[in-house]
């Protein structure tokens, strides 16, 4: 069964975790700092018992902002995954959501993308982002402010401990084949899953180097469903319904082709949802992506109107979980 207002996701509790290559995985790093977060107790999120909840959180850039007023709608409704899986920016939000005492996680997610380092992640401008490309031959711009953005709200904490299981995707080069991290730092794990290609370098994790996950798996429903989720909230940051043409402009090709990469997975992951699988897909209540065929489709480093974004994302949420949760489920 699929609820639609705009998106939708879920999976089997009790822990279970993606299967991993032993000589892929990271290795332990030493033990947590003191700046490790106050992560989640047991009776606070009912973690590990079997209510297959999951939460799939898509990529999209500086538009995954949204997502944040999306998560602040599931808390309130009273949500509580025994999964959280994620692709790129999607990552970043599910990392925390899955780490941190639940009170606490829209706060810190705010707190985040408000950050000096979260907001000059892209913000070089034209010479120094040139610099930098003459420098690394392969981006435009340092993996060092989002590496501090989030140790400053995760710290040193592994995937293996965090309190909901968490797994996020990338693309890995070496295989051409989409990876799964479902152990090791949070932080290694986030940054190769954020990857842009072009704007961030490739994340070498012991020796093989990774992409952003949104090349592979942008929305990554099936990884929820295959890990046993029965109830899935779907967040992406939209554009995904938008018809598509053949290209027009010469800017056009990439943004065509991008979309393809991103929608066709998911459109299939979709199509496939088993009859025993509820998958909510959450609103963006108009505060998605803008047209893939405008010129503000460019702009991967305009964050004009977040707020406004995030707050249409939460009203349009809590509405849709407030008629599907509290008035007799999905119709």
């Amino acid at each position: 069964m699929i609820a639609f207002c705009a998106e939708t996701p879920a999976v089997r509790a009790g822990g279970r975790r993606p299967p991993t290559h032993p000589d892929r995985q990271l290795h332990p790093t030493a033990s947590r700092s003191r700046s490790t977060p106050r992560i989640a107790d047991d009776d606070d999120m009912s973690i590990r018992k079997p209510d297959g909840t999951a939460i799939v959180v898509g990529g999209g850039g500086v538009l995954g902002a949204v997502q944040v007023g999306m998560l602040r709608a599931l808390i309130e409704a009273g949500v509580r995954p025994s999964l959280v899986v994620g692709t790129s920016v999607g990552a970043l939000n599910g990392a925390v959501l899955a780490a941190l005492h639940r009170a606490d996680v829209a706060d810190r997610l705010d707190a985040l993308w408000g950050s000096p380092d979260a907001r000059g992640l892209f913000a070089a401008g034209t010479v120094q982002r040139l610099r930098e490309l003459a420098r690394s031959g392969v981006a435009v711009h340092q993996s060092a402010p989002l590496r501090r953005a989030l140790t400053a709200v995760l710290g040193t904490l592994r995937i293996e401990d965090l309190p909901v299981a968490f797994t996020c995707c990338a693309a890995n080069i070496e295989d051409a084949a989409e990876y799964w991290f479902d152990q090791g730092p949070v932080v290694d794990a986030v940054l190769a899953s954020a990857a842009v290609p072009g704007l961030l370098p490739p994340v070498v994790v012991h020796g093989r180097h990774y992409l952003d996950g949104g090349l592979v798996n942008s929305i990554p429903l099936g990884r929820a469903i295959e890990l046993g989720a029965r109830r899935v909230f779907v967040l992406h940051v939209g554009r995904i319904d938008q018809p598509l043409r053949p290209p027009q402009r010469p800017w056009e090709v990439a943004l065509v082709a991008f979309e393809i990469a991103r929608r066709h997975r998911y459109a299939r992951d979709l199509a496939a949802v088993p009859a025993d699988v509820e998958v909510h897909v959450l609103p963006l209540g108009g505060g998605g992506a803008p047209r893939w065929d405008s010129r503000a489709a460019l702009r991967y480093r305009d964050v004009a109107g977040t707020r406004d974004r995030i707050a249409a994302a939460y009203r349009a949420s809590a509405d849709y979980l407030n008629t599907h949760l509290h008035a007799g489920g999905p119709q």
